[in-house]
């Protein structure tokens, strides 16, 4: 296939052709591990989303009219070529998002799920029929594919969930507009040529790079009937409010702060682990990161903190091309400001920096935009470091007095989007179960992401919209039900019906 590697500028695609467009400027593009600027992105607009939705327009309806089974076909070829390509798609994200190799291959196995699970789409659109619904007539539904829609993805996924979103858009038979994030632009255009070469048809996904102007023409564009996007919560909101102003079909997922509750009857080894990997993982930029922890009494606390702390400082932090590294760097050089401003925040506020991850350097990347494991102490649900959401190496401790206080943290803030509680008590993890408000919950399992054939979504402001993804949840998203009642003339009464049709 080619390395993507050394490019000097990212274009759109759009019908199947890569093009600068308008020309209305580049973005720089950086490997976060040095701080160097790698390339450029074309930042596209309105003239890009145009001539994207034209193209969409054209192609949509033919490929709608394809049948179940043939656009199953190339689900299963794109399967096969992105297994085949793991490791240069984990390369691609790692260059420029930061995250190590086996970091970046877990992000291509949990877009694979959904590949996996669009595979089967002549099951899933199958429609139900019922014979005699009246004298001699029949009814049907069917589910239709919506048209033209958009997809608008985070930078900490840029393969994981641009798939989650076109896999089954494209097999539900939509065509598809790609905005995927300026600041590690090269995954999307890996993707589209993967598509293309397991035999989608030119026009059915486009790729658009850019920034707010694209973005608002895709919320404004009476032809686009739909739109997905990830990313934070004030943007997912005014993507929401905007899109389904002018009448499409929205899902905007948005931020999280995702606790863990440890019961004193937890096995604190497995919890300590756990949170390793929940909160450090990916830097912490993931909306499915454990970033706050919450043990249940003093002696819990302490005991957990004491495990944690050694952990913590001991992280291997490195670029993805030292295969030991455990976690890489942050997004930017912003990012990593930000970071350590809500750190120094929450130390102001009396939080206990246990381990201080402010001022990391790497010899030989001291550009790079690096953040080390931090873990912070005796945090209240006052503090800015509590209320917001870091997306990075943080891992806040806030003690808990009894089980009812620590589940009223979590059903008191915000967001919704998943939680986690360790115990060997059934009755309380059932407990937390039904009574926690978030959309993903996990027991004795600290990132909670469901399969592919369940769905993906929070609650409260994590989350904008009715459906979650991916699962039977993108299906419906994705189409639109139609029910046929049928009736032929032989036996039909004669004269006219002025009452609503009965079943009599």
């Amino acid at each position: 296939m080619g390395s993507l590697y050394p490019m000097s500028t990212v274009q759109h695609i759009i019908a199947g052709t890569e093009t600068a467009g308008s020309g209305t400027g580049l973005g720089p593009i950086f490997n976060p591990a040095t701080g160097e600027k790698i390339g450029d992105v074309t930042m596209g607009g309105g003239a890009e989303i145009e001539a994207a939705v034209a193209a969409a327009k054209a192609a949509q309806p033919a490929w709608g009219d394809t049948s179940p089974a043939k656009r199953a076909r190339v689900m299963f070829a794109l399967r096969a070529l992105m297994v085949e390509h793991a490791d240069e798609i984990a390369r691609t994200i790692s260059v420029e998002h930061g995250k190590v190799h086996d970091d970046a291959l877990g992000e291509v196995q949990r877009a694979l799920e959904v590949v996996d699970y669009a595979c089967g789409i002549p099951e899933l659109l199958k429609g139900q029929f019922s014979r005699n619904v009246g004298p001699g007539i029949d009814s049907a539904d069917e589910r239709q594919p919506l048209g033209v829609v958009s997809a608008i993805t985070p930078f900490n996924f840029p393969v994981m969930v641009p798939v989650w979103m076109i896999s089954m858009a494209i097999a539900c038979g939509n065509a598809v507009i790609l905005k995927p994030s300026e600041r590690d632009p090269s995954s999307a255009n890996l993707i589209h040529k993967l598509f293309a070469e397991a035999g989608l048809p030119d026009g059915i996904l486009n790729v658009v790079h850019g920034g707010k102007d694209a973005v608002d023409t895709i919320l404004d564009h009476q032809d686009i009937a739909g739109i997905s996007f990830v990313g934070s919560t004030a943007i997912a909101e005014y993507v929401y409010k905007r899109g389904t102003a002018g009448g499409k079909r929205v899902q905007a997922l948005g931020g999280a702060k995702n606790h863990m509750i440890v019961l004193p009857d937890a096995d604190l080894d497995q919890a300590a682990d756990a949170l390793m990997g929940a909160g450090f993982g990916s830097a912490g930029e993931r909306c499915m990161a454990v970033s706050v922890a919450v043990p249940v009494g003093q002696d819990t606390a302490d005991a957990l903190v004491e495990k944690l702390a050694p952990r913590v400082a001991a992280l291997k932090i490195g670029p993805a091309t030292d295969a030991d590294a455990e976690m890489g760097p942050v997004i930017t050089a912003a990012a990593k400001e930000r970071i350590e401003g809500l750190i120094s925040e929450g130390e102001r506020e009396g939080a206990e920096v246990v381990v201080d991850g402010r001022g990391f350097s790497l010899q030989g990347y001291e550009g790079g935009y690096w953040v080390g494991g931090t873990l912070i102490d005796k945090v209240t649900p006052e503090m800015t470091v509590y209320r917001e959401e870091i997306f990075g190496p943080v891992l806040s401790v806030v003690r808990a007095t009894a089980y009812d206080e620590a589940l009223k943290m979590v059903n008191d803030h915000e967001y919704g989007n998943g939680t986690a509680i360790f115990t060997r008590d059934g009755d309380a993890a059932r407990d937390f179960a039904n009574r926690v408000q978030a959309g993903m919950v996990g027991i004795n399992v600290p990132i909670p992401v469901p399969v592919a054939h369940h769905s993906f979504g929070g609650w409260k402001r994590s989350i904008f919209g009715a459906h979650g993804m991916y699962g039977h949840e993108a299906v419906h998203f994705y189409t639109k039900l139609k029910t046929v009642t049928t009736r032929w003339p032989t036996g039909i009464r004669s004269g006219a019906q002025f009452n609503f049709p009965s079943l009599d």
